[in-house]
């Protein structure tokens, strides 16, 4: 974790591994028009990983970044507060790569480009740098109760 925090911060996957986990049931969407209901996962909560890196009160955008050079960034009040978490297990078993595996980004309430595969770092913003699929048209927040599929939506 880095950028606009008080203390930048790394894990090892055995660190991250020995956090305090949380096994949570959500609904996914994604942009093509398909959901999943009653998801399982478990993780280890941002909030978790922002208690320890420690947020500079300036901060208010997180982009997340993963192999590869994807990005996706995502307003820091849409992942905190039990709203987002390192995934590393679907349905009781670790997260295969084709799901994002090791590790992926879980934002449930939002569409699931938000939620970054194959995650590697986390960096805090003070102002918003949209992400890979959002500088190609995708809509910067992604709401899917709004059908915020893409700009103008």
């Amino acid at each position: 974790m880095q950028g606009a925090v008080e203390r930048p911060a790394t894990w090892s996957w055995q660190q991250l591994m020995d956090m305090p986990r949380e096994t949570i049931t959500v609904d996914i969407h994604c942009v093509t028009k398909w959901s999943k209901f009653d998801t399982v996962w478990t993780g280890v909560s941002l909030d978790t990983l922002l208690a320890g890196a420690r947020p500079r009160s300036t901060a208010r955008f997180i982009s997340a970044w993963s192999d590869g050079g994807y990005t996706t960034n995502l307003p820091l009040e849409a992942v905190t507060g039990g709203k987002a978490w390192v995934a590393f297990s679907f349905s009781n078993e670790p997260l295969h790569p084709e799901h994002g595996g090791p590790a992926r980004l879980l934002v449930p309430k939002l569409y699931f480009w938000k939620s970054a595969k194959w995650v590697r770092g986390i960096e805090l913003l003070e102002r918003d740098k949209p992400g890979f699929w959002e500088v190609n048209g995708y809509h910067n927040y992604g709401d899917p109760w709004k059908e915020q599929r893409y700009q103008g939506d």
